[in-house]
């Protein structure tokens, strides 16, 4: 039973470590300007999906946003088109901030997760040399 919550917790570890991953890029990209010829940065969304038993969680794929981004007029920028357009992804930083919270969140409960069985199996391994 121990071995099943460290498994089970560890794919959960797993799971928000990728979602964390990917909402930092999310969050590092939100800025990032393409020239409007080519595609905005798409953002990452993870798409977690529960094991059969006792098997945890894992990333059943991944989504991603619109390679149209948003369509921005700054004719100074050194990207800008003829028009004096520029693209940028379409990221929205308060749910990316949102997110953020959630995934760390999922991260810190699944680690104590496994802290706690690991000082039940301990104990349980003391009680057994006694």
């Amino acid at each position: 039973m121990t071995f099943d919550a460290i498994g089970i917790a560890g794919s959960g570890l797993t799971v928000h470590r990728k979602w964390l991953d990917a909402v930092s890029d999310n969050i590092a990209n939100a800025n990032t300007a393409k020239s409007t010829d080519g595609a905005a940065f798409q953002a990452r969304y993870i798409l977690a999906q529960e094991g059969e038993g006792t098997t945890g969680a894992y990333v059943a794929g991944t989504e991603y946003g619109s390679e149209a981004g948003r369509v921005v007029y700054e004719p100074d920028h050194p990207l800008a088109d003829a028009e004096g357009y520029v693209r940028y992804p379409d990221i929205d930083l308060g749910a990316q901030m949102g997110s953020l919270i959630m995934a760390q969140r999922g991260y810190q409960a699944n680690a104590a997760v496994v802290d706690r069985a690991k000082e039940t199996y301990q104990a349980a391994l003391q009680i057994g040399r006694n």
